[in-house]
């Protein structure tokens, strides 16, 4: 979508979307003044790419900071205060070390109103075709064609922001170096979120969640977010929002010992009543699966998508988001901005 949202200026741009709906990994629903975040809750602090997206689609007065700092740690017996970038670093987030410490930004109605935003701008300067699946791009007539199918689209100029899995099958047709993209690793994610009565939880919920030290983990629960302390106005006072992260084992999100959405649900209010003092059964829970959603940036990735990339040389196919280029909603910017201006520069206005 930021890519999108910069080739739109000099361009004529179709955007495709395999799923129902635009976004990726940003899902947020509202529901009775409450504010979840289904995907992901914000964007680190010290970002510039972002906000500068933002107030370009009309949304830059929305931004906000965590109205909490400090952070807890579970060590299986009792919470502690963790230092600054002692949570992040432990849970292995995969941000330049300068950003470690200094929290995340989000939006006042969450992520989605970030989405909504861009999708808006986007509404009468694109083509926007959601449930519609690339499967080959590949080289035709002096420029490209990517087929959906039993149609196929031509264009001067692609940008592919996939996971790393598709880009592999839609590229290696025609450029053989991508089959390597087909081997990244990636780590699945469950999260749950669930609406208390906030005086059914004895705890001050005064951070912005705990995370669990690995010795102390059990069922994959590795951490914890107090959502409706973190950022304001995400539930209304009498209530409190909590979101629990999963790592899940693959049997655990298919196949006959898949866990349903009320599995999921007990194990994270189990998972909670070891921390949390919890006097009460949650009003309302929310289950959000991510399988194979976090990609791993090892060095066998990253020189397969530096192999990629230099097959395709100067060529207007530009990888981008994500699973190339960084993980997290800022690295996703960047990276559309980028290939935006390299797709500029390969193929000019068209």
């Amino acid at each position: 979508m930021t890519a999108a949202v910069r080739l739109a200026q000099t361009a004529e741009v179709t955007l495709l979307d395999a799923r129902p709906r635009v976004g990726g990994q940003i899902l947020t629903e509202w529901q009775g003044g409450l504010t979840i975040e289904r995907g992901a809750e914000g964007f680190l602090f010290r970002s510039e790419a972002v906000p500068r997206l933002a107030a370009d689609v009309g949304l830059g007065a929305d931004l906000i900071g965590q109205s909490v700092a400090q952070s807890y740690g579970f060590d299986g017996d009792r919470l502690s205060v963790l230092g600054p970038g002692e949570a992040a670093s432990f849970l292995g987030f995969q941000v330049p070390p300068g950003d470690i410490g200094h929290g995340i930004r989000s939006f006042r109605r969450g992520m989605g109103s970030f989405v909504q935003a861009l999708q808006s701008h986007l509404a009468d300067r694109v083509e926007l075709r959601t449930d519609t699946s690339a499967t080959v791009v590949e080289p035709h007539d002096g420029g490209f064609r990517v087929r959906l199918g039993d149609e196929a689209l031509t264009a001067g100029g692609v940008v592919v922001a996939t996971q790393a899995a598709d880009a592999a099958r839609m590229l290696a047709r025609s450029w053989p170096s991508a089959a390597a993209l087909a081997a990244a690793s990636t780590f699945s994610i469950v999260t749950v979120e669930l609406a208390f009565q906030r005086d059914a939880i004895a705890h001050p919920l005064d951070g912005t969640g705990f995370v669990v030290t690995e010795r102390a983990q059990r069922d994959g629960l590795r951490a914890c977010t107090f959502t409706s302390a973190k950022f304001a106005h995400r539930s209304p006072r009498s209530q409190a929002l909590l979101r629990v992260f999963f790592r899940p084992q693959p049997v655990e999100l298919t196949g006959p010992r898949a866990l349903d959405d009320g599995a999921w649900t007990q194990r994270a209010v189990d998972g909670l009543r070891r921390v949390l003092r919890i006097s009460a059964e949650p009003r309302s829970s929310w289950v959000s699966r991510w399988p194979a959603a976090l990609p791993q940036f090892s060095d066998e990735h990253r020189a397969a998508v530096a192999d990629v990339e230099a097959a395709l040389g100067g060529l207007p196919v530009v990888l981008a988001g994500s699973a190339f280029h960084g993980s997290g909603i800022d690295a996703a910017v960047r990276s559309g901005e980028d290939a935006a201006r390299r797709l500029r520069l390969a193929v000019g206005p068209s």
